[in-house]
């Protein structure tokens, strides 16, 4: 008889995934997760890879996650860290039904 183990749909996509993209957002999701919160992250571009490509894989890490940060690239770094807002929906509120 198989042995069945209850996981989170977040969980299940992070294992299952294989190859080389997989292993890049795994190090970008354990980026993430060294950063605490009300604290920025800043990353540089190592060889072979632009500041363009790291903010992309930041950003695809963060959703994976189902996290928000603020992501801002200048010249020479990427700088993120966790929306103290995320929270909050935009937009309208709805109305009360009464």
């Amino acid at each position: 008889m198989p042995k069945l183990d209850v996981l989170s749909l977040e969980q299940a996509k992070l294992n299952s995934a294989t190859g080389k993209r997989a292993q890049i957002l795994r190090e970008y999701i354990a980026i993430i997760d060294a950063v605490p919160a009300g604290k920025a992250g800043r990353l540089a571009a190592g060889p072979g890879e632009t500041l363009g490509a790291v903010r992309r894989r930041l950003g695809a890490a963060a959703k994976q996650t189902s996290r928000s940060l603020i992501i801002k690239r200048t010249d020479e770094h990427v700088y993120f860290w966790v929306d103290p807002s995320s929270g909050r929906r935009r937009g309208r509120p709805p109305k009360n039904a009464s």
